[in-house]
């Protein structure tokens, strides 16, 4: 990974934290019964209100986040996650993780389509510095899941599966497997565990094969000492 590509993960990593803090405040504002200000969420998190402002434009978009927030797909994602924290079948961690999100996606699925819909009209890479306007959740559950993969992908193919994954879960993969293809849930969940699968494996079936070590060719040398002494002894 080059020293840029560092910059850029460190940049989006810190940007997904801020916004997660913001997040958290108001959600814990709003479990105690309040209706917190901008002013009294950035004071909670820690920020000041312009950050507030910079990725949540509106407060009402802010409510939606942080009550999604304390439904518990945060805990049943996080089960399937560390269900899986020791296993190195990749494939395997990110069926979890799909089945998991998809679940959460069908019982939440009004106030996802709410979301959307308040998120709709903004333009590409609007608001601070560029921050999507949602679902880095999603993103850090991807990245969890991937974790095994880190060592071998390059930034770049890590990156693009990260971003394939994020396409085929959630409210919007959930969208259009029941309102274009009118997949039934149990359908619609099998074919998000499926298209994580077959992302996983042709991302690595893309990896170039390995390289025999400098151990291996001395092997392969003195495999081949006898055959020869055995001609030069005929």
């Amino acid at each position: 990974m080059t020293r840029q590509s560092n910059e850029r993960a460190g940049r989006s990593g810190q940007r997904r934290r801020t916004r997660g803090a913001i997040v958290a405040a108001a959600a814990q504002l709003l479990a105690k019964g309040a209706n917190p200000s901008v002013a009294e969420i950035a004071e909670a998190a820690e920020v000041s209100r312009r950050t507030v402002y910079l990725y949540f434009p509106t407060l009402e978009q802010l409510f939606i986040d942080a009550t999604l927030a304390t439904i518990d797909a945060t805990k049943t994602v996080e089960a399937a996650l560390s269900e899986g924290d020791d296993d190195g079948d990749v494939e395997a961690r990110v069926e979890r993780m799909a089945r998991a999100i998809q679940r959460n996606a069908v019982d939440t699925e009004q106030q996802g389509r709410a979301l959307m819909r308040l998120t709709a009209n903004r333009a590409p890479g609007d608001g601070a510095n560029g921050v999507p306007p949602r679902g880095y959740r999603r993103v850090e559950w991807i990245e969890r899941a991937l974790a095994p993969l880190r060592a071998k992908l390059d930034a770049a193919r890590f990156e693009r599966l990260v971003s394939a994954l994020a396409m085929i879960i959630g409210w919007e993969a959930l969208i259009v497997q029941r309102d274009i293809r009118a997949l039934t849930l149990d359908e619609a969940e099998d074919l998000s565990a499926w298209a994580a699968r077959a992302l996983v494996r042709a991302t690595l079936e893309e990896l170039p094969p390995d390289k025999p070590t400098r151990a291996s060719h001395s092997t392969a040398r003195n495999a081949k000492r006898p055959n020869d002494e055995s001609r030069e002894r005929r």
